[in-house]
């Protein structure tokens, strides 16, 4: 039996059917990927032009930055990352005439701290390390007990560091940690190796380099020298620098204090802007301040600062002044007052402690200024010392009755005896046989209602009177010292061109300053003017001797108390009346005490000038000033081994006769 076929037969028109759907099928195939390839290929070519864009694009980019913006690009970026800061200079010193130090400056560091990078950091690490929190931990894991451990540490190392607040205490840190601002400065004037201690303890503590300004002698000359402080106040100077605020210090301030450097320095970009270590470049020096010498002598200045401030005390006055000058030469060699200032203790010190009455405070000098009526008389020939003149018990001058001191009949005085016995109407004669126009001619060469120029800041010119605007009493009160006003250190210069042979040298009290370089620079000397002749001033200096000396009866002058035993004293003294603040008129127990001496009369080395302000007159010291005088210039002769006088001082008449 035949097998059976295993396939269908399939007839060959329809084989070729099929044949040619496999034959289409395939071709379809083939065409569709042909197609599918090109499709490919196109989207690959776009990639790559998309591509080339971008790469031509940053290489563009590439070349703007490196080649047109690269400088402006340097510079932006070297601006976020440099900072300009200051290099302090290091202030001058003010020194006596034997080259003490009065004022000087240290090296000291000032602490400040980022609170809110504090914050920030130790906020953070309490959340990062939540088991580590303890606020019983010395060393602190977050904000609180970390400032804790920081004022608990720091306070007791910079107590007393800063000056210009006082003590330092651990609560008075706690409360600057805990400053709202983003910033604060803690501390200033503290020693660089405390510093350094507590940086190394807490390295978030920041440390600026500072100086600090020193006074060895706390109040001594503190009215001239005055006190330079920081002034982180004032955007206008240095933050850097320390600058004078009074005295000295200020008024000289751009000699003392010099230049400040500056560098540039790379800085970290996070908010405590630390500087980079070893970044300094392009850095211009500091420049130092100049070294300035006064004419003071400091251990007299202390002698006279000390006395004064007793005397005032003993005579109950308001205050006083005083100066000690070289006859020839016109060098200030003390000048005081009863209230001074403490530099290192600014917080206690009042505006009328810093300030300088002494050429700051004219007043009315009384009698003292009767020594132009005693020069403009001798000079014109008016007068001798033994010449006579009679003087009523009261002298009319306008529509004002003028008085001595003490009530007597008309007497007979010889010129000197006007002087030394202080006779107002007296002075008025022989004023008035002067004449306005030259007493106003001496009063200008004497230097009054014009400014000395010492150099010191603030000095007044006082007030004289000008000629067109006297009334009819005018002439009746400026030779008798009242109607005018001076300064202490005028008054002073009046007995200076008399101890100097006529010749007034205006009073200086810097010498000169040595520049950084070493060089030594010697103050302008003033120009000297010529008051009077040699023999009229030798004449009148001689005639004053007077004043101290002890005579029977009448023959008393009026300050017999500042005479010194071996030496031959002229001088003056003065009272004039105050205005009453509150009358507006002329008090009848206010009184400016004047005394203006002369040691040693014959030959003539210092010139004394002392004020008292409304002492208590009632008292025995309070109606004088000549004992201050004899207690001054005691010290003075053992100081500078003055030599005694040639002999004893004359005793002359005074008054002749009396009804």
């Amino acid at each position: 039996m035949p097998a059976r076929p295993t396939g269908r037969a399939v007839p060959p028109a329809r084989r070729d059917r099929s044949t040619a759907r496999r034959t289409y099928a395939a071709g379809t195939r083939k065409a569709t990927a042909k197609r599918g390839n090109g499709g490919t290929r196109s989207r690959f070519s776009v990639v790559r032009v998309g591509l080339v864009a971008i790469m031509v694009v940053a290489g563009l980019k590439l070349v703007q930055v490196q080649g047109f913006d690269a400088a402006t690009l340097s510079a932006a970026a070297e601006q976020q990352r440099a900072t300009l800061i200051e290099i302090p200079a290091q202030r001058g010193s003010i020194l006596d005439r034997n080259g003490n130090k009065l004022a000087f400056s240290v090296d000291t560091r000032t602490l400040s701290i980022n609170l809110r990078l504090e914050h920030k950091t130790w906020d953070n690490y309490a959340v990062q390390n939540p088991k580590l929190v303890n606020k019983n931990r010395a060393d602190g894991v977050d904000f609180e007990t970390r400032v804790a451990a920081m004022a608990k540490y720091i306070a007791p190392k910079i107590a007393n560091a800063d000056k210009l607040q006082g003590r330092v205490t651990e609560q008075e840190l706690l409360d600057d940690f805990h400053k709202t601002q983003s910033f604060t400065y803690l501390v200033d004037f503290v020693d660089p190796s405390v510093a350094a201690d507590i940086v190394a303890k807490f390295p978030e503590i920041a440390v600026e380099k500072r100086s600090a300004r020193d006074y060895p002698g706390g109040s001594l000359a503190s009215n001239i020298v005055g006190v330079a402080t920081w002034r982180m106040d004032d955007p206008a100077v240095s933050k850097h620098n320390l600058h004078g605020r009074v005295g000295l210090e200020l008024s000289r301030d751009n000699d003392l204090a010099g230049t400040p450097g500056q560098q540039w320095v790379n800085t970290a970009q996070d908010n405590n802007n630390l500087v980079i270590p070893n970044t300094q470049r392009d850095v211009q020096p500091a420049t130092a301040g100049s070294d300035l010498k006064l004419t003071i002598d400091s251990d007299l200045q202390y002698d006279l600062q000390s006395k004064l401030t007793a005397y005032v005390a003993l005579s109950h006055a308001k205050g006083g002044s005083a100066v000690i000058m070289d006859s020839k030469t016109g060098e200030v060699y003390a000048l005081a007052n009863d209230q001074t200032f403490d530099p290192d203790d600014l917080a206690h010190a009042t505006p009328e402690m810093m300030s300088n009455p002494a050429v700051t405070s004219p007043y009315e000098p009384g009698s003292v200024n009767k020594v132009i009526t005693a020069t403009g008389s001798i000079d014109s020939g008016i007068a001798t010392p033994q010449s006579t003149i009679s003087v009523p018990g009261q002298l009319q001058v306008g529509d004002k009755t003028v008085h001595d001191a003490w009530t007597h009949p008309t007497q007979t005085f010889t010129t000197t005896g006007v002087f030394a016995k202080s006779s107002n109407i007296g002075t008025l004669e022989l004023a008035q046989k002067l004449g306005p126009d030259r007493f106003m001619d001496l009063v200008g060469k004497f230097g009054l209602g014009q400014r000395t120029g010492v150099g010191l800041p603030g000095e007044s010119a006082g007030s004289v009177p000008a000629r067109q605007q006297w009334s009819g009493t005018t002439f009746g009160n400026l030779p008798i010292g009242q109607g005018l006003s001076m300064t202490v250190l005028q008054m002073a210069g009046m007995y200076q061109a008399i101890a100097n042979d006529g010749l007034r040298v205006p009073p200086r009290i810097i010498s000169g300053e040595t520049r950084p370089d070493g060089t030594w620079v010697p103050e302008p000397a003033p120009a000297p003017v010529r008051v009077v002749s040699p023999q009229t001033a030798k004449t009148v200096r001689d005639m004053m001797r007077a004043v101290t000396q002890h005579g029977k009866g009448l023959n008393n002058g009026t300050a017999t108390t500042a005479a010194l035993e071996g030496y031959q004293i002229s001088g003056k003294t003065g009272t004039a009346q105050q205005v009453d603040p509150r009358t507006k008129a002329y008090s009848d127990h206010l009184y400016n005490i004047t005394f203006a001496g002369i040691l040693p009369a014959d030959h003539p080395r210092f010139v004394v000038g002392i004020r008292l302000d409304a002492p208590d007159t009632t008292l025995q010291v309070g109606d004088s000033a000549a004992p201050l005088f004899h207690d001054i210039a005691s010290y003075l002769t053992q100081r500078y081994q003055i030599p005694l006088s040639d002999g004893p001082t004359p005793v002359v008449p005074l008054v002749v006769s009396t009804p």
